[in-house]
C-alpha cells in the first residue's frame, strides 16, 4: 500500500499527490511513468512522474478528472493509501545533455507537470531554455513560478486572452521560429494531442526537431497487451516500453486521435454510473 503524503488543488479539477514510495523515488527519471490503481479491481491510470524526491521516497503526480477513475481518485487526501503504484515505467528522457543550441519546452494544460522535471534537467546541464505555457484560461494555469526558474525565455499564452498572450502555444512558438529557428536544437512539446500535433505541424515548416511525450490508452505498461500502439515512422512502437518520448514528425496522429477516442462512449457511461452512484 502506498500512502498520500500530501494533496494540494492546483486549478478546478487539476489535483496534485506526493506518494510514498522510495522504491520508485529511487529510480524514476524525468519522462517515465508510473501506474497506479485506487484498489485491486480499479481501473490502471498511467501518470508521467511529475517530481521526485529520493531522500524523502516519495513521488509527485499531478491529474486532471476527466473519467470516472481520476474523478474517483480525486476524493482521496492526505492519509488515504493507493493499493498499487507502480514503476518507474517507459524510458527516461535524453533532454539533459548539452546542447550547443537554444531548446524550446512548450506546455499545454496539464502537460505543464510532465514537462516540469524535463525542462529542470535541461537547464541544470547548462542549456539556453525557451519554455511556452498554454492554457485555456487563467484559472487552468500552474506551476507557472517553477517554470519560469529555469528558463531563460518565459511566455504565457491563454486562449480566452485572460494571462500572457491571448491565443495558442503556436502562435507564439511561430513567432520564435521566424526569429531563431537556426538557432534552435529543438523542441519538446507535451500537452494535449492537438496540442503536440499542430506544435509538430509548424515546427516541421522550419526543419527543426520535435520530441513529443505519448500517454496513450496503457493497461499492463509492459507492451504486452498492445494496448498503446501507435504508429511512428511507419513503424509500430508501443508507447510504455518504447517510449513515451516520440519524434513527433514520424507520428501517425490520425491513428493516435483515433485510438485514444475509442473508448470514449464506455468512459461517459461509467462515468455516469458512478455519479449517479454516488449522488452527484
Amino acid at each position: 500500500m502506498y500512502k498520500i503524503l500530501r494533496k494540494e488543488v492546483l486549478a478546478p479539477r487539476i489535483n496534485l499527490m506526493e506518494i510514498d514510495a522510495p522504491f520508485v523515488a529511487r529510480k524514476g527519471q524525468p519522462g517515465q511513468f508510473i501506474i497506479l490503481r485506487m484498489r485491486e479491481y480499479s481501473e490502471r491510470i498511467p501518470l508521467t512522474i511529475a517530481d521526485f524526491d529520493r531522500e524523502k521516497g516519495t513521488v509527485t503526480i499531478v491529474f486532471q478528472e476527466v473519467g470516472k477513475s481520476t474523478e474517483e481518485l480525486a476524493t482521496l487526501n492526505a492519509g488515504d493509501v493507493i493499493a498499487d503504484f507502480v514503476g518507474p515505467l517507459g524510458i527516461p528522457s535524453d533532454h539533459g545533455r548539452k546542447e550547443d543550441k537554444k531548446v524550446v519546452c512548450v506546455s499545454g494544460g496539464v502537460g505543464t507537470a510532465v514537462i516540469f522535471p524535463e525542462l529542470r534537467k535541461i537547464k541544470e546541464n547548462g542549456n539556453y531554455t525557451i519554455t511556452i505555457q498554454g492554457s485555456r484560461s487563467k484559472e487552468l494555469l500552474f506551476w507557472s513560478d517553477r517554470l519560469e526558474k529555469y528558463s531563460d525565455e518565459f511566455y504565457i499564452t491563454t486562449d480566452d486572452g485572460s494571462f500572457g498572450r491571448k491565443g495558442f502555444v503556436t502562435d507564439q512558438l511561430k513567432d520564435i521560429l521566424a526569429e531563431k529557428s537556426d538557432d534552435i536544437a529543438y523542441v519538446l512539446a507535451i500537452g494535449p494531442i492537438p496540442m503536440m500535433k499542430f506544435v509538430c505541424a509548424l515546427t516541421e515548416q522550419y526543419s527543426v526537431k520535435t520530441y513529443v511525450s505519448l500517454n496513450t490508452i496503457m493497461v499492463d505498461g509492459t507492451g504486452m497487451c498492445g494496448s498503446c500502439r501507435i504508429t511512428v515512422g511507419n513503424e509500430t512502437k508501443f508507447a510504455c516500453v518504447d517510449g513515451p518520448e516520440f519524434d513527433g514528425h514520424l507520428v501517425d496522429w490520425k491513428e493516435m486521435e483515433d485510438r485514444n477516442s475509442r473508448f470514449i462512449p464506455q468512459e461517459r457511461e461509467s462515468l455516469e454510473r458512478y455519479r449517479k452512484l454516488m449522488g452527484k
